[in-house]
């Protein structure tokens, strides 16, 4: 059973972002289910390196669409973002370096930034965006 399971609830009403955060929650799953069959360092670092790359072509998606609309909050969301990114960094370089494995509390820490993410801030701009034109 998946980690995370994508569901309509999830979706911001605009397919690029939708599909985006569907590969978001399968790269979870992918680094969950590596973790749970002690899959080795460097099998581990790549798929975390993967959903480090892919979180930040995601957030340059969300980015570019409120510097175009004009989104009002787009300087918070970027902060979100932001720290988002230096703490799933800060996993990453303390994982390589052996000061942290990766548990269930790192995944729980993935898991309930991207729902509530999702859910709480992204949810927002769904209709700002739509009403733009973007679907």
């Amino acid at each position: 059973m998946a980690y995370l399971t994508w569901n309509e609830k999830y979706s911001v009403g605009v397919k690029e972002i939708d599909s985006q955060h569907q590969t978001l929650i399968d790269l979870v799953n992918e680094l969950h289910e590596a973790m749970k069959q002690g899959k080795g360092k460097d099998i581990m670092s790549q798929v975390l390196q993967s959903l480090i790359n892919y979180t930040a072509t995601h957030f340059g998606t969300e980015e570019k669409y409120m510097t175009a609309f004009k989104y009002p909050q787009l300087s918070s969301h970027k902060l979100e973002h932001e720290k988002f990114v230096k703490k799933v960094l800060d996993f990453q370089k303390d994982y390589n370096s052996g000061k942290l494995a990766l548990t269930l509390d790192v995944m729980a820490f993935l898991k309930d930034w991207l729902v509530s993410h999702i859910q709480n801030t992204d949810k927002k701009f769904g209709p700002f965006f739509n009403e733009n034109g973007l679907r």
